[in-house]
């Protein structure tokens, strides 16, 4: 009886979440976007991430991450692949950002796909919509849900590297901090729960730990909400006062794999972060029936992460006119534009044993 129970509250969960979809989804966007310009978008996308998730499984959850840490800015828009430029506009990257820093990847595998996609359809294909794509794809490698990637955005011609600070959510952050940076974005709790199973997979610097373990908000001791013998397992990896670079993984036991383990580990005072144990150790939270209905059905958690992703994908979207398909991913085409004169203008020098000054 018990079991039955579970799972009509499961799938109580499921529908409520599909049911706002038709609400989240922009009407501008559709997975048949690129029928004609770009036909096998998914599959240039797919064989890249494939190859380079051979080498590098952690990238898988790197390119999911990437996609999360676009979105909570500006939107759906690819400003935190723009680098830093002085002209012809200056742009302050997003990548130097407190939560950035030193800790996005998947900015080269991203390069690589836009060349491929560049050379099968030129100037068709954004990057805001190769991110999205990445992240789909990563999921389904990894084992996770599939689900059609609404397409259809076009790049943002600007970044900032304020509201990047402002609006990412911290590893440190207590459930009301990870509520309101979720609803600042139209995501609700659900949303969050769902989302955060992305660290099923992937790895963390000891930096975003070690608090933790040692000096829990200053006191000295370390977090009472961690399970003691996995306390000790994490000393180990990350000792007090080391460089804090050591990785750590996510999920202690299927670390390469999305599945619901990231719930069970929350359960038993697992989870790595504490902003991830906070949606089940913070007293009375609504985010705890959340954790067990995922923790016990991993299609509920499946059916809730794409439903969650693809309204995500939906932040702040650019369509029609607004923005542009940039040629090269980390530049806004003006820039791209003065790159390519200053390389012609090099070889025309080079050819009349001048030395360049670009």
């Amino acid at each position: 009886m018990k079991s039955i129970c579970v799972k009509v509250a499961a799938l109580c969960y499921v529908v409520v979440v599909f049911g706002v979809l038709s609400f989240s989804s922009n009407a501008e966007l559709d997975p048949s976007f690129y029928k004609n310009t770009c036909p096998n978008v998914s599959s240039i996308v797919r064989e890249v991430v494939r190859d380079v998730s051979k080498k590098d499984p952690r990238m898988l959850a790197s390119l999911i991450r990437l996609h999360f840490h676009d979105c909570f800015v500006l939107g759906c828009d690819a400003s935190i692949l723009l680098n830093n430029t002085d002209t012809p506009t200056k742009i302050e990257s997003e990548q130097q950002a407190a939560p950035n820093n030193n800790s996005i990847r998947g900015l080269d595998v991203v390069n690589q796909i836009k060349t491929a996609v560049e050379k099968a359809c030129p100037g068709v294909v954004s990057c805001a919509d190769i991110l999205t794509l990445s992240a789909e794809i990563s999921s389904v490698l990894g084992g996770g849900p599939d689900w059609k990637v609404p397409l259809g955005r076009r790049d943002g011609v600007t970044a900032s590297r304020t509201l990047a600070n402002q609006n990412l959510p911290s590893p440190f952050s207590t459930l009301d901090q990870l509520k309101s940076a979720f609803a600042a974005q139209g995501l609700n709790t659900t949303d969050l729960v769902a989302l955060s199973g992305a660290h099923t997979i992937g790895r963390s610097r000891c930096t975003f730990v070690t608090s933790r373990l040692y000096n829990f908000s200053n006191s000295g001791k370390p977090d009472p909400t961690l399970d003691t013998t996995y306390l000790q397992q994490l000393r180990g990896q990350c000792p007090n006062g080391g460089p804090g670079n050591n990785l750590v993984n996510f999920d202690l036991t299927t670390p390469d794999t999305i599945d619901n383990n990231y719930y069970s580990n929350l359960k038993v005072k697992k989870g790595l972060l504490q902003s991830d144990q906070e949606l089940f150790s913070t007293s009375g939270a609504d985010t705890i029936g959340l954790v067990n209905t995922f923790a016990s059905n991993q299609e509920a958690f499946f059916a809730n992460f794409k439903a969650s992703m693809i309204k995500m994908g939906n932040i702040g979207v650019k369509t029609g006119k607004d923005g542009e398909i940039r040629k090269q991913c980390n530049f806004i085409n003006k820039k791209s534009a003065e790159l390519d004169l200053a390389s012609v203008v090099s070889k025309e020098s080079s050819q009349e044993g001048m030395v360049s000054s670009f």
